[in-house]
C-alpha cells in the first residue's frame, strides 16, 4: 500500500505510523467521566469500507495526515495534511 504524502509525494506504507481512528469529533470534554475517557480510549469499532485514519509520515516530514481509506480493499480514497 502506498499513502500520497500532500509534502512528499507518494511513499510506501512502511514510512508511516498508524494512530487510530480520526475521530475527534466524538472525544470527550476535558471534565468528563472516567468511564467516557475510557471509553473513547480503547471500545473501537471495526468498520467494513470507507473509514476516517490518523496516520503520521514517520520516516519522512513527520506530517499528521487524516487518511481516507476502505478496510475491505486497502484502497486510499483520499489524503490530508491535520493541523
Amino acid at each position: 500500500m502506498r499513502i500520497n504524502c500532500p509534502l512528499c509525494g507518494a511513499r510506501d506504507l512502511r514510512e508511516f505510523s498508524y494512530l487510530g481512528d480520526a475521530r475527534l469529533a466524538d472525544r470527550p470534554a476535558a471534565d468528563a467521566s472516567a468511564q467516557d475517557w475510557q471509553d473513547y480510549v480503547y471500545l473501537r469499532d471495526n468498520p467494513a469500507g470507507p473509514h476516517a485514519e490518523l496516520w503520521q509520515h514517520a520516516q519522512g516530514c513527520r506530517a499528521w495526515l487524516r487518511v481516507r481509506r476502505n478496510t475491505v480493499t486497502h484502497e486510499i480514497l483520499s489524503v490530508e495534511r491535520t493541523r
